[in-house]
């Protein structure tokens, strides 16, 4: 399909710059299957839109403090080099976005959390060879540390992925901190928060529980490539870049067995859905699952698992769009978009979300 088809013009008075306090004051916009009519509603109604048997599915990864600014040094040329970690490949090696790229060659060293050009490293030199070079300024880092012992180091020397429509406008502080995670946050290694699950309170979460609706949590470690503009003219030409997840065999269950007494399978966020219909079999059967995922949902696909997705609102030509429009139909989605900015609901990370119900199966 021709990405031109999922583009639209958003204002920019409509990117939330933070989230909303408290979090479930957030707005709601419903999404009834077929052509019923949108309705306006807030976050703290969603157990009385959502049915008893239903069983809701948040991502429980935690977002780790994945941008690192550094230095390369050729000779007296010093050049800053700003590095997004992406996608841990193993206990030294992570894969990253860097900028500028072309300031940097295959085998070079990137020096991190130098307090000036010359002094050492706070944390024991943390340093970086450049392994490998990809397209898109993606590079393969070798890390001077490994395992617990990097861990540690990113998370000292470290800033919060902030995405750059919110990074652009305003600085990083300490309440992103707190803000940039959901109430379930626990698996680290997500350098991107699962946007829709930061609307949860413990009082929604217990109103939920309450009205009889199951929540269980699997683990997708969010990559900055999902947020990356599509910038090929065609979907077919488009590369997702793999993120790792997991559904243990007692989710898996759970799942199953909730759909099997007539309840729906409720995503929290496009990776919560992702990584559902990565482990769903044709025959709707969820199966456990521990690998990575690079899967690219556009309209046409046929969803296997999930029956309702509570999302927020997506950036024009991106793959997160494409996958609302695949779930709803595409006309539908920029229908709901244009009452979206028309009532001026926020958009983005920090923003408002929708819910999102299908033609039932």
């Amino acid at each position: 399909m021709k990405v031109d088809l999922f583009d639209f013009k958003l204002p920019e008075e409509r990117i939330a710059l933070r989230p909303a306090e408290p979090r479930d004051s957030a707005r709601l916009l419903h999404v009834p299957p077929g052509d019923a009519p949108f309705a306006d509603r807030s976050i703290r109604d969603l157990p009385n839109i959502l049915q008893p048997g239903d069983i809701l599915v948040v991502n429980d990864t935690r977002v780790i403090p994945a941008r690192l600014d550094g230095v390369r040094r050729r000779g007296e040329s010093v050049a800053r080099i700003q590095c997004m970690l992406h996608k841990r490949e193993s206990g030294h090696q992570w894969r990253a976005f860097v900028r500028p790229a072309k300031k940097l060659n295959l085998g070079e060293r990137i020096s991190f959390g130098e307090a000036s050009e010359s002094a050492a490293c706070l944390l024991g030199q943390l340093h970086a060879d450049v392994a490998e070079k990809g397209e898109g300024g993606e590079v393969l880092l070798d890390f001077s540390l490994h395992g617990p012992a990097l861990d540690d180091a990113i998370m000292a020397l470290g800033h919060m992925p902030l995405p750059p429509y919110i990074a652009g406008k305003r600085a990083e502080d300490s309440k992103d901190a707190a803000d940039y995670q959901t109430l379930f946050a626990n698996e680290p290694g997500a350098v991107a928060a699962p946007t829709a699950g930061l609307h949860y309170t413990q009082e929604l979460v217990a109103a939920l529980e309450a009205r009889g609706i199951q929540i269980v949590r699997v683990t997708l470690h969010v990559g900055a490539g999902t947020f990356l503009p599509v910038k090929a003219d065609d979907t077919a030409d488009h590369r997702m870049h793999a993120e790792f997840g997991v559904i243990t065999s007692e989710i898996a269950q759970a799942l199953n067995a909730a759909r099997a007494k007539g309840g729906r399978i409720v995503a929290t966020g496009t990776t919560s859905l992702r990584i559902l219909e990565t482990a769903t079999g044709d025959d709707g059967i969820v199966q456990p699952f521990a690998g990575d995922t690079s899967i690219f949902i556009t309209p046409g696909y046929r969803f296997k698992a999930v029956d309702v997705l509570l999302t927020n609102f997506h950036l024009p030509r991106s793959t997160l769009f494409m996958l609302v429009s695949a779930f709803v139909g595409l006309e539908r989605m920029r229908a709901a978009y244009a009452h979206a900015i028309a009532h001026e609901y926020r958009f983005y990370s920090y923003g408002d979300a929708c819910l999102l119900e299908r033609v039932a199966r």
